[in-house]
């Protein structure tokens, strides 16, 4: 089990954008086994997620899905790809699991 991080304040909290958006299209990063580049539409913008999440989940099972997403972290290339986010998923070292509202919800909702 990994130890707790360095303890934030309500201040550096609120700083954190996590909304829920809708996986438009997923498809495998080509030469690699874990990347998936996906693009989500939050109803008042879009943006291209990249996920090592293909140990885990096809392309298929992720088109439609809504998942919580930090929307407001610094874009990182991976593997020459712009990643514009990071969704909220569980596991130590590999995904065991993607978080998920378990209804379905307004695009763009913001989790608090």
């Amino acid at each position: 089990m990994n130890k707790i991080k360095q303890e934030i304040t309500f201040k550096d909290f609120l700083k954190v954008d996590i909304r829920v958006g809708t996986v438009l299209e997923a498809e495998k990063v080509e030469g690699s086994d874990k990347l998936i580049k996906m693009q989500f539409d939050f109803g008042e913008f879009k943006r291209q997620i990249v996920a090592g999440i293909a140990t885990k989940y096809t392309t298929d099972e992720l088109i439609g899905k809504q998942l919580p997403v930090l929307v407001n972290l610094q874009p990182r290339l991976l593997m020459g790809l712009n990643s514009q986010g990071m969704i909220l998923a569980i596991g130590d070292r590999d995904i065991e699991a993607l978080l998920h509202p378990s209804e379905r919800i307004k695009k763009g909702s913001s989790v608090h």
